[in-house]
């Protein structure tokens, strides 16, 4: 896997990314076609399923999540204990070397040379598929979209669908190049190539390792969400599993569940379930006293629990970003994901909205000081998320911090504490606008390309043309004619009407 696409060298800017992706015409198409296919398909489904009671289900979902985050200690000792009873080994990891340390134990210890791994956002956050590969054990990505991916050396794009930059074409590409398949761009047959070249590799495998979408505190159970049946035979074939899970994925118990499946696939694929909704409570078991016959599954259930900068989060300010269900609904739904091309431009496992927020606290502001300026504040993504999480009010709290510590670039702070001066007053204002105006009169909407910062703006966008009358005169011949200047208002521009 190409490592610099998932970690380029830090600090990153994502400015350095996005001009490149906007070009590149094919991106766009793929990007732009899947994520609105997505958006409209979640809108709908929303809409069928829960009516007007959407926002409320949502809002429900947040607070659960907010009241485990509340008392995440108690219910991760909870978790603990209940796995532990169920025949599970629990592990704590403070970081993304400790997952992966113990990863690299576990594996070692039974002498894996095969590792057969589902889709996890969590082990792409550890880089643990390289130091697997390091450690001489090889190890396949067996759903299709991260296989594919792993072909090409290159990093998922979408924390559900990690292809949605490629097309068929590049997928028939790969497997004529590495499976040596014949070529095909018939989706089923492509799909058929995988699944026998998989099936080979399940039969050998020592080790199997996921993630998981949910923890259940009460009884100790990892719930696997996936629409592909890799995943069950990932964590069912092989003798080892291990999963490696975020500790703000817990829920409190059985009966919350059912909320948030209603609501993650319908917000990421518009389905109103996942097609395998797993729950695993322990390895197999023989029969006992306590438990029935249970002869199916891994002889060693081992689940990490992992940090990695996650209890920094649970300050109350950024609290609310550890909700996150990782359906991708604010990535579909953000028109700068579309416009920078996917996820890469954001240089980090996690992109669009979401990305952009928790990265920084995660890998530090310093190192992403301008993804929070990656945002039009337009609010998709706040109405997008299924677990009601203010987006564009983290946007404002990165931006201001990162002002607060001098990382937005200095030309910038000057052109802000200039626009601050002016506004301070009214005199000033006014010459600043009148100055404004006069400008854009002259340049009657041409296309003039403008020199450093506003060359991005006008290299694609003719100046605006000023409207007959401005606001300020505007306002006052509406204070003299009563309220009511329609005559003025449609001069301007505006074409507003006031009661």
């Amino acid at each position: 896997m190409n490592e610099g696409l998932l970690f380029p060298p830090l600090p990153h800017r994502i400015e350095s990314r996005a001009p490149a992706a906007a070009r590149d015409v094919s991106l766009q198409q793929f990007v732009r076609h899947a994520t609105v296919t997505k958006d409209t398909g979640r809108v709908d489904a929303c809409r069928a399923a829960f009516g007007e009671r959407y926002d409320d289900l949502r809002q429900h979902a947040g607070a659960i999540k907010s009241h485990t985050l509340d008392h995440l200690d108690l219910y991760l000792e909870r978790f603990e204990a209940a796995a532990t009873r169920a025949g599970a080994t629990v592990h704590w990891a403070a970081d993304a070397h400790a997952a992966n340390r113990i990863c690299l134990d576990i594996a070692g210890r039974i002498n894996a040379k095969v590792c057969v791994k589902s889709k996890s956002m969590a082990t792409e956050e550890t880089r643990l598929l390289p130091a697997l590969e390091a450690a001489g054990i090889k190890t396949v990505e067996t759903d299709l979209g991260e296989f594919i991916v792993q072909l090409d050396g290159d990093a998922p794009s979408h924390i559900v669908t990690p292809m949605i930059h490629k097309n068929r074409a590049s997928v028939a590409r790969a497997f004529v190049r590495d499976l040596g398949s014949r070529y095909t761009e018939d989706p089923g047959e492509l799909t058929m190539i995988a699944r026998e070249h998989m099936r080979r590799l399940f039969e050998r495998a020592d080790l199997g390792i996921s993630g998981g979408n949910f923890l259940i505190a009460d009884t100790g159970t990892l719930v696997i969400c996936t629409n592909e049946g890799n995943a069950d035979l990932t964590v069912s074939l092989p003798p080892v599993h291990i999963a490696v899970v975020g500790i703000e994925k817990l829920i409190p118990s059985m009966e919350h569940l059912p909320v948030f499946l209603k609501l993650l696939a319908r917000s990421a694929t518009a389905q109103p379930l996942t097609i395998y909704t797993t729950c695993i409570s322990g390895p197999r078991r023989t029969a006992t006293p306590v438990a029935g016959p249970d002869a199916d599954g891994p002889r060693e259930l081992h689940i990490i629990l992992l940090d990695n900068g996650r209890t920094e989060l649970l300050r109350e300010p950024t609290r609310e970003l550890l909700r996150c269900i990782r359906c991708g609904a604010c990535l579909n739904a953000c028109p700068v994901y579309k416009a920078v091309g996917g996820g890469h431009a954001y240089g980090s496992v996690y992109s669009g909205p979401i990305g952009a927020t928790i990265t920084p606290h995660l890998r530090g502001l310093h190192n992403y000081p301008d993804l929070a300026t990656a945002s039009s504040l337009c609010g998709a993504c706040f109405h997008a998320c299924p677990v009601h999480i203010d987006l564009p009010a983290q946007f404002i709290a990165l931006r201001e911090e990162a002002a607060r510590s001098h990382l937005n670039p200095a030309p910038e702070r000057a052109a802000m504490k200039l626009w601050r001066w002016i506004m301070q007053s009214p005199a000033r204002y006014r010459f600043a606008a009148g100055l404004a105006r006069f400008v854009l009169s002259r340049l009657d909407g041409v296309d003039l390309p403008l020199p450093g910062p506003l060359g991005a703006w006008t290299s694609c966008r003719a100046s605006p043309r000023p409207g007959e009358i401005d606001f300020r005169a505007w306002w006052g011949e509406r204070s003299q004619m009563g309220g009511r200047p329609a005559d003025s208002a449609a001069r301007a521009g505006t074409g507003a009407r006031y009661e």
